[in-house]
């Protein structure tokens, strides 16, 4: 998957071109051929894609769409999502917009829904936007921000079902179009109900590979291959009909043939609720995974190797005080196209942390995915989430979707202390910004109640932007109790890709001089 995230879910951003500069010097100024260096600018086109949340015609969702002020620059555009065009997919079914007889019936559902008014529209920078959603059949979302709202772009789909066996809060970053993901923590047990959603951003069908990979490697299967995803449409596959073959910790590895989809995972379990399952980093020999609750009652780490060789981890938890590593869990041993899993149960013991994965032995680093499936409460008041590896904020992160209470951010440092700036946006519906500063301690994670809008009416958005040290890892906690159920979510902060570096070009005007 693209460095999210999710990297369904980072946050992250697909980005278009850009437009280059070239700059005319002087003779004498510089040599001819000498290139200043590489100029950051503001992207000038994101597109962004939300998974359909239908789950039961008891699930409340809510949009949130944002773009940061500062820097963002450039000409006034737009970013608007729009429904798309829904598609059931079944195993062994021809999914192909091109079948006999559905051909003109899906270019008309396409149309109809191209010309339907955006779900959620944001209008200017600094200030979220939002929308709401009731019941099962709410459409996936296809978006496209230009101008000065495109750069750092981000939307948050938040679904809370109160009951059934979906019940859960449900949240998700939704995602940039790519084609490759990683999904470590899923499952195809028969107490799971995993599906994987693809969504087509483009006006030209996509082809995607489905594969799973179990604790004793490929798991079989003749239906995962070849999906078809229509035009600006979106296909859910449950993945437990892709093989016969039943396993507790699945990875899944989404490709496409042709084309670029957004791809995320909806997981339900019958005793834990449900949340979506955003892509891992691409795989790489250490790996973070920030936000662990200190509340947490079960932890299980799900951990992939997709290479020819077998992998061999250090796992250490870094809590407030430093880096510990779990009693009976301080390696992992991960054979090669296989995937592994380890219980370790309450390892946060009341504090906040986060997971650092690194090689065991130095100078033999063996690219992995990595994801935590995390527990809170206990009996039938528990409630999942899942934490997929991700990136370092870099310059700039940004999560929407925050509530005057119930926000945790949790911030890690695995090498060197860094310094962060944290930026509580504007109100959906009032209040003025926030700001506030903290640094993080090389080897710690510090979990922290964000700022807070003041005069704050409605929801907010946080943005996170480096300010020395570091790297900083980051993620956002959002907590909605309900019946006695800690039911909560949890997202990634990776960098949004909101800049991108672009080489400049010099012209040395003393070659044109007859």
């Amino acid at each position: 998957m693209k460095s999210t995230s999710l990297s369904l879910i980072a946050g992250t951003v697909a980005l278009a071109a850009v437009t280059g500069f070239a700059a005319l010097t002087a003779p004498g100024e510089a040599d001819a051929g000498e290139a200043k260096a590489a100029a950051r600018l503001p992207v000038e086109r994101s597109s962004l894609l939300c998974p359909a949340p239908g789950l039961s015609d008891l699930a409340e969702t809510t949009y949130t769409s944002f773009t940061p002020a500062a820097g963002s620059g450039g000409t006034a555009g737009a970013a608007d999502l729009m429904p798309s065009v829904s598609t059931t997919a079944d195993a062994g079914d021809d999914t192909s917009a091109e079948k006999d007889g559905e051909k003109d019936g899906k270019k008309e559902e396409s149309k109809k829904a191209e010309s339907g008014k955006p779900v959620v529209s944001l209008k200017k920078p600094g200030m979220p936007a939002t929308a709401e959603a009731s019941g099962s059949d709410a459409p996936a979302l296809v978006g496209t921000a230009t101008g000065e709202l495109a750069p750092g772009w981000t939307t948050q789909q938040t679904t809370t079902v109160s009951a059934g066996a979906t019940r859960g809060l449900l949240g998700v970053s939704c995602t940039g179009p790519d084609t490759n993901f990683w999904f470590p923590a899923a499952s195809t047990a028969k107490s799971r109900e995993d599906y994987v959603h693809l969504t087509n951003p483009d006006d030209t069908a996509a082809v995607a590979d489905i594969e799973l990979y179990g604790p004793d490697g490929s798991l079989k299967s003749d239906v995962g291959e070849g999906i078809t995803v229509p035009a600006r449409s979106s296909v859910p596959v449950l993945i437990s009909t892709l093989t016969s073959e039943a396993a507790d910790d699945v990875t899944v590895h989404v490709t496409t043939r042709t084309g670029r989809v957004g791809a995320v995972v909806r997981a339900a379990g019958d005793e834990t609720g449900s949340d979506w399952l955003a892509a891992s980093v691409d795989p790489t020999g250490t790996l973070v995974l920030p936000g662990i609750p200190a509340d947490a009652t079960d932890v299980r780490l799900v951990a992939f190797a997709p290479g020819e060789d077998d992998a061999d981890l250090k796992v250490q938890l870094l809590g407030k005080n430093g880096a510990i590593s779990p009693a009976g869990h301080e390696d992992l041993h991960i054979k090669s196209n296989m995937t592994a899993g380890v219980d370790l149960k309450d390892v946060t013991r009341g504090e906040a942390g986060s997971l650092l994965l690194t090689p065991a032995e130095s100078g033999r680093a063996t690219p992995v995915v990595a994801a935590l499936r995390v527990v809170r409460g206990t009996g039938d008041k528990r409630e999942v989430a899942y934490i997929p590896a991700t990136g370092p904020v870099g310059a700039q992160a940004t999560v929407a979707d925050n509530r005057a209470k119930g926000s945790t951010l949790s911030l890690t440092a695995p090498g060197a202390t860094g310094k962060v700036k944290v930026t509580a946006s504007a109100g959906s519906e009032g209040g003025e910004q926030a700001v506030q500063t903290y640094t993080v301690k090389a080897g710690t994670t510090i979990a922290v109640t964000p700022p807070v809008p003041a005069g704050l009416k409605g929801s907010y958005a946080l943005t996170i932007e480096t300010e020395s040290g570091g790297p900083v890892h980051a993620a956002r906690t959002l907590s909605l109790p309900e019946g006695g159920i800690p039911m909560f979510t949890v997202q990634t902060l990776p960098d949004d890709g909101g800049t991108v570096e672009v080489p400049n070009a010099e012209q040395d005007l003393s070659v044109l001089d007859g």
